[in-house]
């Protein structure tokens, strides 16, 4: 017997206040929630339920400040791979899953196969991983490194 997949639910003006309040406040209580925009609590909590079970709503997350971590520098890397079979994709995608100092990857279309934002104490540290990491993983050809002076813009997820 073939199992069904939840239907997602529609995005009508009450599930999109929702979600524009979840994306800055993901611990609001569901009673102030259900007051803010207007709807008694069981439905609320009915609709995050509905919301999730669609994977609209993909989990919740605390927001940690990198630099007050002692994480104060980022760098964005591009990355070619010397060729782009699948075995040494996911040979790649293995050895960057165990690098504490990669916070985001992302396959790429174009000249460079991989985009990284590498996240570490100071250059000092960039370079560590760099060399001591980064250029010793098979079937990489190229890197090239971008230091952002400064982030314009910030988000989780695109809002509704």
């Amino acid at each position: 017997m073939k199992k069904s997949l939840p239907e997602t639910p529609a995005l009508d003006e009450f599930n999109i206040r929702i979600l524009r309040i979840l994306r800055h406040e993901a611990r609001i209580p569901v009673q102030e929630l259900s007051d803010r925009i207007g709807l008694s609590p069981t439905p609320v909590a009915r609709r995050m339920r509905n919301l999730e079970a669609a994977g609209i709503i993909s989990g919740y997350a605390a927001m940690i400040d990198e630099t007050a971590l002692g994480y104060p520098v980022s760098v964005f890397v591009s990355v070619k791979l010397d060729r782009q079979v699948d075995q040494a994709l996911a040979e790649f995608e293995a050895a960057i899953r165990d690098c504490p100092e990669v916070v985001d990857c992302w396959l790429m279309t174009g000249n460079r196969d991989y985009l990284l934002r590498v996240v570490t104490d100071g250059l000092a540290g960039f370079e560590a991983f760099l060399t001591g990491r980064l250029t010793r993983f098979p079937a990489v050809s190229s890197i090239e490194s971008s230091i952002p002076l400064r982030r314009v813009k910030a988000g989780i997820s695109r809002q509704p």
